[in-house]
This record gives C-alpha cells, sequence and structure tokens, in this order.
C-alpha cells in the first residue's frame, strides 16, 4: 500500500501576517539569537512591538529563541534566561518565574499514530513562581502550578504539582517546595 503524502496544518494558526512573521525572522535573528542586544529593555521592547503581552520589571537574555512573541504573556518579574521557545500554541508565563538556560518549552508535536504525523499544539501554562531549571524540558499541554519547580535536564511530560519539585525523565515528583 502506497500512501500518498498529505500532510494536514489546516487546523494550525500562525496568528499573524506572512510579513510580520517574515519581520519577526529577521529581527530575532539580528537582536534575540545573535546576542548582538545585551539589554533586556531592549529585547522586551520588540518582544512588546511584535504582540507579546509583557508585565512590568521583565527580563530577557540574549540568544533567547522565541518563534511567535505574539503568542506569548510573561507576567511581572518574570525572568528568560538564554532557553528555547517553540509557542505554536500559547505559552503563558506568571508572575515571578524562571525559564533557565538551555531550557525548553515545546507546544507542538506529530500525531505519531497518523501515517501523515499530522501537527499537534497545545498552549503550556507557568503558574505564578515557577521555575524551569537549565536543560529542562516542557511538553505540550503541560500546566505548570504554583511555585513548582523542574529541576535540571528533566521533561515534564505531566502537569506539575503547586509546591513541588520534580526531577528525572519523565520528571517525578522528589519533595514538596518550602519558601521561607
Amino acid at each position: 500500500m502506497q500512501l500518498q503524502k498529505k500532510f494536514d496544518t489546516k487546523d494550525f494558526q500562525h496568528g499573524a501576517s506572512t510579513l510580520k512573521q517574515l519581520l519577526w525572522y529577521f529581527t530575532s535573528c539580528l537582536f534575540f539569537r545573535s546576542g548582538l542586544v545585551p539589554f533586556s529593555i531592549v529585547l522586551v521592547w520588540f518582544l512588546k512591538l511584535f504582540g507579546a503581552k509583557i508585565g512590568k520589571d521583565v527580563r530577557v537574555k540574549p540568544y533567547v529563541h522565541i518563534k511567535f512573541p505574539w503568542k506569548l504573556e510573561l507576567g511581572d518579574h518574570s525572568w528568560l534566561a538564554e532557553c528555547y521557545i517553540e509557542n505554536l500554541a500559547a505559552v503563558i508565563i506568571g508572575k515571578n518565574c524562571c525559564v533557565s538556560q538551555n531550557a525548553t518549552l515545546m507546544t507542538g508535536n506529530h500525531n505519531y499514530k497518523s501515517p501523515y504525523f499530522n501537527l499537534i499544539t497545545k498552549p503550556i501554562i507557568l503558574e505564578d513562581g515557577v521555575w524551569i531549571g537549565a536543560s529542562a524540558i516542557v511538553c505540550p499541554g503541560i500546566i505548570a502550578k504554583s511555585h513548582s519547580v523542574l529541576s535540571v535536564g528533566s521533561i515534564a511530560t505531566k502537569d506539575l504539582e503547586a509546591f513541588s519539585i520534580y526531577q528525572g525523565n519523565p520528571a517525578v515528583k522528589i519533595r514538596e517546595r518550602e519558601l521561607s
């Protein structure tokens, strides 16, 4: 049996015109991924210009990769280090959150049950006080509840409970998070 090539993306919405996507691509390459602009205030300004909803006193470090800023929300006092945000769907990051170096927020995947590997997208929500550790991965559709932690190199394949610390692949709860 021979399958015809059929990659169905009819449900996927880019959320912006082709021109806006092209302008963002070049802006991202020149100002974000190149590291030429080390000033968070400038990077935040560009993100807002392209439609990101950003709170006050947000820090964005150089070398960050953001696929579609118009699908990004960042709450007050949050921090993006040199991370990778592949936000084909919405990424909502609450207040006082940290996404550390080389962390990945991945909102898209493919349907392995389909012979065409159709695209599946699901939003990611990081509630207030969440910390995503260095080189950690958050999979599509995950909700990291208030003040949860995904430790270094871990992979979140299921929602993270509030005030809990997760570790491993797949990430499992290892202890409660106690704030002092």
